[in-house]
C-alpha cells in the first residue's frame, strides 16, 4: 500500500516514518483493496503535554476512511489511529459483504421467478 507523510510544522525522521510504514502495512492484512492512504503529522502550539496529532485517511473501494488521534507521542498517536481503522475497516468490509449477499439473493429470486 502507498502511504504519504506530510509533517506539518517540523520535519519527521526517518525511524518515524518506518514506523508509519510498518504500521500502515499492516492494516493489509484487515483489507487487501486498500488503494492509498495519507498521514498528516502536527505539531500544535498549546501548553498541554499531548500536542502531537496524527491523522490517517485511507483511501478504499466505496469511500474514504479516516482517523484522528492526539496523544504525547507520535507513535502513540499512530497507533490509536491504526487500532480506530482498523474497526473502520472492519465494519466497511461487513457492510460492503451484506450488500453483495442481498443483491446475490434478488438474483437468485428473480431467476426463480422467471421459470
Amino acid at each position: 500500500m502507498k502511504i504519504g507523510v506530510q509533517s506539518i510544522h517540523f520535519s519527521a525522521d526517518s525511524k518515524l516514518l518506518d514506523f508509519i510504514q510498518k504500521k500502515a502495512n499492516k492494516l493489509d492484512q484487515f483489507f487487501d483493496q486498500i488503494i492509498s492512504g495519507e498521514v498528516y503529522l502536527k505539531l500544535e502550539n498549546v501548553e498541554d503535554e499531548a500536542n502531537k496529532i496524527s491523522e490517517i485517511k485511507l483511501i478504499v473501494p466505496g469511500g474514504t476512511l479516516f482517523a484522528k488521534e492526539q496523544c504525547k507521542s507520535f507513535e502513540e498517536a499512530t497507533d490509536l489511529a491504526i487500532e480506530s481503522l482498523r474497526k473502520q475497516i472492519t465494519k466497511h468490509k461487513e457492510k460492503t459483504r451484506k450488500k453483495i449477499s442481498e443483491q446475490k439473493t434478488i438474483l437468485s429470486e428473480s431467476e426463480i421467478s422467471d421459470y
